[in-house]
């Protein structure tokens, strides 16, 4: 397997695990898949390596404030980072660039360019998120066997949750990324009640909920065909910290 100057494999897909068919078959059928944590840990330890799942989950610890929140929100603390998937070079890290969002797809925050410190390079070149990101080529890969080349965005959210006001995960409601497929991928849910997500159809009409409650628990969607949200989150013990992490990557063709 030949291995890129910045470090990532220049493979193909990884073939695929028969754990992963149910995953494949919901997302073509319905347009999103819920996978329990158990499930995806052996689908991502098919693909590759989660050595450094310690040190991954504990980056978010040192996610910075998200100040490009229109409605004056601090509880949201994010991190960011961009990679252009190709069949010729995998996966290869791209120069810190801004996350942008038409105001059709994030009327809360969208129609600016939104910087944001970049995910850590350990973090970012590690085989966790590696692993993560090999394993999505292959899923999102096989539903789209056409599109040669993905751009991908990776980010760290974590939203916190007070006493005295609740955490919102999609401030803007229910909603479409603008991209083509998105994993959402819990790493921790710490005194947190609620955080319920829902998919929808363009109608509005609700196709399915589900909560990610466990690490490694994810959402899967096909950002084109169906709207999704998640209810906002409230500490369980209000005299203790609550928070839920999670990662989000997004895959838009090129």
């Amino acid at each position: 397997m030949k291995t890129s100057a910045n470090g990532y494999h220049s493979a193909m897909q990884t073939p695929h695990s028969p754990q992963e068919a149910p995953s494949l078959a919901s997302l073509a059928e319905h347009g999103y898949a819920f996978v329990q944590g158990p499930a995806l840990h052996a689908l991502l330890t098919h693909t590759g390596d989660l050595s450094d799942w310690d040190a991954f989950a504990d980056s978010w610890n040192r996610l910075q404030l998200d100040t490009h929140m229109a409605d004056q929100g601090r509880y949201r603390r994010r991190r960011h980072a961009a990679f252009r998937i190709d069949r010729e070079h995998g996966i290869q890290a791209q120069p810190p660039q801004p996350h942008f969002q038409s105001i059709e797809y994030n009327r809360l925050n969208g129609g600016i360019e939104r910087w944001y410190q970049p995910v850590e390079p350990a973090i970012a070149s590690g085989p966790t998120l590696t692993t993560v990101l090999k394993y999505a080529w292959s899923l999102f890969g096989t539903l789209a066997p056409t599109v040669a080349a993905w751009h991908v965005e990776v980010h760290q959210f974590r939203i916190e949750a007070h006493p005295d006001w609740a955490g919102r995960p999609t401030p803007e409601g229910v909603h479409r990324d603008g991209v083509d497929y998105v994993l959402v991928l819990l790493v921790d849910r710490r005194n947190i009640d609620s955080g319920t997500t829902t998919i929808h159809a363009p109608d509005g009409t609700e196709l399915g909920s589900f909560t990610l409650a466990r690490p490694l628990d994810a959402a899967l969607v096909d950002d084109a065909r169906v709207f999704h949200g998640v209810t906002p989150v409230t500490p369980h013990d209000a005299s203790r910290e609550a928070h839920r992490d999670v990662l989000v990557v997004t895959f838009r063709r090129t």
